[in-house]
């Protein structure tokens, strides 16, 4: 029996969960709306402020589709009422970056300027301070769509495991390599 799929999802004051025809899943919370088409297989139900979600047999694409369905309709709720942020630090000599609205413009090393426009589901902040690294923050109520947007970003210039130069998450450990003089002896 799927363990995630199995648990019950509460239901926080302020959200309203509506199961339409063919498992169409739409959340309405303080911080926005969000929709999810669940497969036609599983049953959604909501009694008393809590939402489960249920499968027909014990197939092993009906267990991992009860999970998965229940984690998505989770995190759609977290999203609704607190959303989700994600910080990335612009590390290097040089390295700067900024934003006009939605459109993020950095300087990465390269011999020109990088622009990225964001979605206008996310909003984009950055934070630079003297003496520190440039961060970018990035906030929205769709958990997958701020995790593809901050991968898609750090893909433009990866920390290197030499000197740590890069786009990394907030806290994130580099794995960092001694230079050729270390080997020397």
């Amino acid at each position: 029996m799927s363990r995630i799929g199995k648990n019950p999802i509460s239901v926080p004051s302020g959200v309203s969960i509506d199961v339409s025809k063919g498992n169409l899943v739409t959340v309405k919370g303080p911080k926005g709306e969000l929709t999810q088409q669940v497969s036609p297989d599983l049953g959604v139900e909501m009694e008393d402020g809590t939402l489960t979600v249920t499968r027909p047999s014990n197939s092993k694409r009906h267990r991992s589709f009860h999970g998965l369905y229940r984690s998505l309709i989770a995190n759609m709720i977290e999203g609704v009422t607190n959303g989700y942020e994600l910080n990335l630090e612009v590390v290097g000599v040089g390295y700067r970056a900024e934003n006009k609205g939605n459109l993020l413009i950095m300087t990465l090393g390269y011999s020109h300027p990088i622009y990225f426009m964001v979605p206008s589901e996310v909003s984009v902040e950055t934070i630079s301070a003297k003496g520190k690294a440039p961060i970018v923050k990035l906030t929205s109520t769709d958990k997958q769509l701020v995790g593809q947007i901050a991968a898609k970003i750090r893909a433009l210039r990866k920390p290197e495991p030499y000197k740590g130069k890069g786009i990394k998450f907030v806290g994130e450990e580099l794995r960092r390599k001694a230079g050729k003089t270390a080997a020397k002896k």
